[in-house]
This record gives structure tokens, C-alpha cells and sequence, in this order.
């Protein structure tokens, strides 16, 4: 197994393709993937356009269906939610498919759709990423940030660092023989370096600073913590993510809605 990290949607290769891929955003558009899913969403269709995403929850009613829209950190006007995992209660989202659009991360989902495999990853369901990996084992993995407007985000580096650092001691592999490329490398090192404070890291992001700046400080408190959900965020069919079951090894469809 290989592991490549590239730090936004624009780096990805243009030619070749992985066996698997897995996005990440970890402020915050894949923290709220996994939250929602873990909240009971029968599953999360990402758009990089909102008209579009607009068209097709018109096209999904009158089954129950939410709109999460975010543009620069804030909630989009008219739209049921933002960006924030914290208001992903099942009170809300339980058995609805939520329509998402974000600046980053659901772009980042859309590069990488039409390989075999999709997972979404944050600090927050790390393990669950590095458990599915070790048990099925595919050759070649990218990992691909959001990034912020295609420049290198710190806190997407740190979580591709701890998923390397998680997958080395699982499978009691040298770094060598995991690491595909340089980036993945240095990943490594930020994680190693900040593990013990990640929330401080966030803190010093530069879109840490705007959700501060946005008094979204529990939004940062809750993305900085590792491996509190057990939730694997895998695409079913391109652009839609339903929720794995690591102990089943079958996707998992909440509520009733067709896939």
C-alpha cells in the first residue's frame, strides 16, 4: 500500500488513477460529512454549484431533505443549514438527505468521484479511515485536501499526517515503504509535531483565524479532536456518501430513502 498526499483539488494528478481516494476538509466540510451521517442522515449529495444542488432537492421533494450551503465560513441565505457539525443533530437531520455545497471541501469530493473508492476523512473518524484501509488493503491511495481556494491548508496536511501515522503502527511498516511522495512525508513530521495539540494548530490556520474571526470558536474545539466517531463516510454512487459499517463491512443505508 502507497500512500500520496496532495494539498488541494488542483495538485491531484491529471492522468492515472488510484485504487482509492479519500477527500479531506477537516474545517470543516468532511467533519460534517462524518457528524451528519453519524446524526442519522440517510446520506450527503455534494455539489460545487448551488443552483444545481437547488435543482436536484426540488427534484428529491416532498421526501425529507435538508440544504447545508457554506461560502467563506458563513451559512448561505435561504438555506436550512451551514457549515458547522455542531448544529448536525439528529433532531434535524435524522433520515434526510442533505444537499451540500461548500467552498472547498465538496470540490474536493467532486475530483476525486469517479475513482473505485471514495472515503471521506477528518481528525474525527480517523480511525475508522485507517481501520478500512488495514483491512482491505489497496495498492494505491490518494489523499487529496480541500485546501483553502487552492492553497495549502495546514489543518487538511495534519489529518492526512495522522491517518500515515495511525496506518504506520497498524501495520508495523517502515515509513518507506507506506509514504508515495514527499508531501505525505512532511504531513507526517506537522502531525508527529502537533498531535499532542491540534486544537492550537487549527488556531493558527488561516482559515482557523476567519472561523474565529466568525466566533466559530466551538467549531474548531469540536474538528481538533481524533477518533471520536466511529463513522466511515463512503461513496455509493458518484457525488453521494452513506456511512459504512466497519463491523458489517456493508454500507449502511439510514431511513428509508432509495440510493
Amino acid at each position: 500500500m502507497k500512500l500520496f498526499f496532495y494539498h488541494t483539488p488542483e495538485a491531484v494528478p491529471p492522468d492515472g488513477s488510484p485504487n482509492l481516494a479519500i477527500a479531506i476538509d477537516v474545517l470543516r466540510a468532511t467533519t460534517t460529512i462524518a457528524t451528519l451521517l453519524a446524526a442519522g442522515a440517510e446520506a450527503v449529495q455534494v455539489f460545487s454549484d448551488l443552483e444545481a444542488l437547488t435543482h436536484t432537492r426540488e427534484s428529491w421533494a416532498p421526501k425529507p431533505g435538508l440544504r447545508i450551503g457554506e461560502r467563506g465560513g458563513q451559512k448561505v441565505a435561504g438555506f436550512d443549514l451551514g457549515n458547522s457539525p455542531l448544529d448536525c443533530t439528529a433532531e434535524r437531520v435524522a433520515n434526510c438527505r442533505i444537499f451540500m455545497s461548500t467552498t472547498n471541501g465538496t470540490r474536493a469530493l467532486q475530483r476525486i468521484q469517479d475513482t473505485p473508492i471514495v472515503l471521506a476523512a477528518a481528525l474525527i473518524n480517523r480511525l475508522a479511515v485507517v481501520q478500512y484501509l488495514h483491512q482491505h488493503q489497496p495498492e494505491t491511495v490518494w489523499m487529496v485536501g480541500s485546501g483553502w481556494e487552492g492553497s495549502f491548508s495546514l489543518e487538511d496536511t495534519v489529518c492526512a499526517g495522522a491517518i500515515l501515522d495511525s496506518l504506520l503502527a497498524m501495520e508495523q511498516q517502515p515509513l518507506k515503504n507506506l509514504a508515495g511522495n514527499d508531501e505525505a512525508v512532511a504531513a507526517l513530521a506537522l502531525f508527529q509535531s502537533y498531535q499532542h495539540n491540534l486544537l492550537s494548530l487549527l488556531e493558527q490556520a488561516s482559515h482557523g483565524q476567519r472561523l474565529l474571526h466568525l466566533q466559530l470558536d466551538n467549531d474548531l474545539k469540536y474538528c481538533a479532536q481524533t477518533d471520536v466517531l466511529d463513522i466511515l463516510p463512503i461513496q455509493r454512487e458518484a457525488g453521494i456518501l452513506v456511512s459504512w459499517s466497519l463491523r458489517s463491512s456493508n454500507p449502511k443505508q439510514t431511513g428509508s430513502g432509495q440510493i
